[in-house]
Order: C-alpha cells, then structure tokens, then sequence
C-alpha cells in the first residue's frame, strides 16, 4: 500500500491512499462482516447470514465506504506520527464510487485539518520588556469604596413624595437611537447614578409610576465615539422612590462590618483589596502587551475550523449575558434590535481570528515550555463548574469534550503566567 501526505495549504492537509486491489479485500471482508452484525435477516442469527446477501441488503457503496473507514482508522494515525502533524478535525473521505477501482489498484483521498506551523520569535525577549507599572492606592480611592458601601447599606424607604437628590429611585428606561429602543432597567441614588449630564437631572421631582420624555445631547469627548456630540430621546419611567438614610461613617460602624478594630483597620483593608484588585488588573494588562507584540511578530494562518468553534463559543457567551443582564428571549432580543443570529456571530469575525491566533501562539509556547496540565487540575475545574448546573444539565454534557476545553483553558493560562513572570 502506497501512502502519501501532502499540506494543501498551512492548516490543511490531505492523503492519497492506493492500495492493490487484493489488499483491499480484506477491509472488505472486515466490513461486511461489521454490518452482518448490523443487519438482521430471517433464519440467521446475528452474525452468521452469508455475505452475498449482507452485500445484497446493504449495498456495495454503503461497504465500500465502511471498508475505506476501517483502512484510514487502521494505518492514517501511523503516517500523522510520522509527518509530524497534529489533527484539528477528523478525516473527510472523498465521494466514493465502485469504479475507483481500477485495474489492479484501489486509489481514494482523505484530507483534514491540521494545526498550522507557528514560528516564534524569540517570545522570552519579548516578554521580559514589558514592564509592570508599580501599584499606587490613592486616599480618594478609598473615600470612594467607603462611600460605595456606606450607600450599599443604606436604609431604605419608600416615599410618596417627589424623587429628590440623595433619593434612591428605580428606573425603567429606553433610546430609539440605543440598540433599537430596547428598555432596560436600573436602580441607584439620584445624582450619583453616574448618567449622562442632564439625565438624572430630569428626574428630580418626578413620583412614583410617573413617565418622562426627553432630549439630551451627548458631549463631544464622550468616551463611545459613535454616541459623541449626537442627540438622543429617552423615554423614562419611575418605578419607585425611596429615601436613602445613609449610616455614618464611624468606627462602630467599620466593627459592624466584620473583625475590624476601628475604622482605620477597615480603611487599611479596603486599601489591601483595591492594591490586589490593581495587581490583577495590571497582570492582565502586561500578559494583552506581550500577546499584542508576539501577534504583531508572527503570520501565522487561521485555520477558519478554529474561527466558526470560537464564534460561535462568542455567540453562546453573548446569548447567556443577554439572558442574564437583559432578562429577555434571545429570539425577542434579535427581533428587537432587527438583526439575526448570523449578524451577531458575523460581528465576532476580527475578534475570533484574533483570539485563535493568541490561542496558537500559546499552543506553541506550551509545547516548547513543555506545560502541562494535571488530571487533578482537570478534575478539580470540572468538579467547579458542574456544580452550577442542575442533575438534567450534566447528563446532557459531553464530559469528554469539557475536560478537553478545560485542560486547553488551563494551558493557556499557566503559559500565559510564565510570560508575565518574565516581565517581573
């Protein structure tokens, strides 16, 4: 038998298998002999029918195909080893037809994707030049978080007067010139809500139940550049207001909060936290500039198997943050918003080619760094996430297909924190 492998291109490869026609036979016969287990017929047991009437019922197409099936999971894993080509998708074996065989030989193609090669450049070089800035916690920082939790834990109560500044008040609210007019609701204490200049101020003096419609034009240097110096109509409605009184900011207050001495103890806390909250932040940021520089290094292809699973893992994030922010159907929301899914999943092409190139990138350091990822991590990490979903929801999981996603997630993230430790 003759094998040859050849790259149609950087992320896909195909085999030309020919074979004498003698050899053949006997994955005939192994093929026959898997669908005489198959088919039932009168007076035979499973098994056991001759194979000129298995031939007869099933067809010699539907054998062949099985025959070729059998020959590629027999000797395609050997010539893989040996050209030194790892797999992205299983093999397609092209249309087959009884008159392939031919003279003496038996000649068919299988071809697949394959990982495309990643050069790299030199990655350690790289990443120790990206420089992490030093943490600074400002007093007004922490004023600030004290005053976050000091309204966190206001007493609330409802009020059957007009809303008033200092009033924490609920809000339905919509633009026709924002995602097609879709209403969203919201609740904060009125002149604190953080709104554009002049919405909260059209809310004062409204009451409970009472609806409002109003213009507002946006300042030029507003940080969406599509919104920036715009007009936009806004439809409110007021679904409750309340008087906000606001504990004092004192150390019995601070002990009330947890093990915390005085007030100066739980402002040190509050200053740790905001440190390793800035810390978290400031490693995300070096790991995206190290993986921006080795991306603007490297031309590695994309192979489009590896975009549409990204997209559409994009597209399945996206339809689970509308149902949980936006509490509506994700066929409602598109009607909505007079988009369909494939819209959606369109918009995501940029950043899932991006996001594939990091993943290669990180897939070929791993490989040279040899990073692993333990059975332990692994079991650890499902038993995580199967604790979020119901009995019904685990049994309907490919648990196999999950470990695979996690021991990939995990390698990507051990890699990328030997990347950050090279910028330390």
């Amino acid at each position: 038998m003759e094998l040859s492998l050849k790259k149609i291109s950087g992320s896909r490869a195909e085999v030309l298998f020919k074979i004498p026609k003698d050899e053949f036979k006997k994955f005939k016969e192994k093929a026959i002999s898997v669908f005489s287990q198959e088919v039932k017929k009168e007076g035979f047991r499973p098994g056991k029918a001759p194979k000129e009437l298995i031939e007869k019922e099933v067809g010699e197409i539907a054998i062949l195909e099985e025959a070729v099936k059998l020959l590629v999971e027999e000797n395609l894993p050997k010539l893989i080893l040996e050209n030194k080509v790892e797999l992205l998708s299983q093999p397609e074996i092209e249309a087959l037809k009884p008159t392939d065989i031919r003279n003496d030989f038996f000649e068919f193609k299988t071809s697949f994707f394959i990982f495309p090669e990643v050069r790299l450049p030199d990655y350690k070089k790289i990443a120790s030049q990206a420089k992490r800035k030093k943490v600074i916690i400002e007093d007004k920082e922490i004023d600030d978080a004290l005053h976050w939790i000091q309204k966190s834990r206001a007493k609330l109560t409802l009020k059957n007067k007009p809303a008033e500044k200092g009033d924490f008040i609920e809000i339905d609210f919509s633009s026709p010139q924002i995602e097609e007019g879709l209403k969203r609701k919201d609740g904060f204490i009125l002149g604190e809500g953080q709104f554009v200049s002049g919405f909260e101020e059209n809310l004062i003096g409204m009451m409970n139940g009472q609806g409002k419609e109003f213009s507002l034009k946006f300042p030029e240097n507003h940080p969406k550049k599509e919104m920036a110096g715009k007009n936009f109509d806004f439809k409110v409605k007021i679904n409750s207001v309340q008087r906000a009184e606001l504990p004092e900011i004192n150390d019995e207050w601070a002990r009330d909060l947890g093990n915390f001495k005085d007030l100066a103890s739980f402002r040190n806390n509050i200053e740790e936290g905001l440190a390793m909250e800035k810390d978290i932040i400031e490693g995300q940021r070096i790991k995206q500039e190290i993986m921006t520089k080795l991306g603007e290094k490297i031309d590695a292809e994309t192979p489009e198997l590896l975009i549409e699973r990204e997209k559409n893992i994009m597209l399945d994030g996206f339809r689970a943050k509308i149902d949980e922010v936006i509490k509506m159907p994700f066929e409602e929301y598109l009607a909505k918003i007079k988009k369909s899914e494939k819209d959606i999943k369109d918009s995501f092409d940029e950043e899932a080619k991006r996001r594939v190139k990091y993943d290669l990138i990180l897939r070929e350091i791993s490989i040279k760094e040899k990073i692993n990822v333990s059975d332990g991590e692994i079991k650890e990490e499902v038993s995580r996430i199967l604790k979020n979903f119901s009995v019904d929801k685990v049994k309907e999981l490919d648990l196999e297909k999950l470990k695979l996603y996690i021991e990939s997630e995990i390698r990507k993230e051990k890699t990328l924190k030997f990347l950050e430790k090279l910028s330390l």
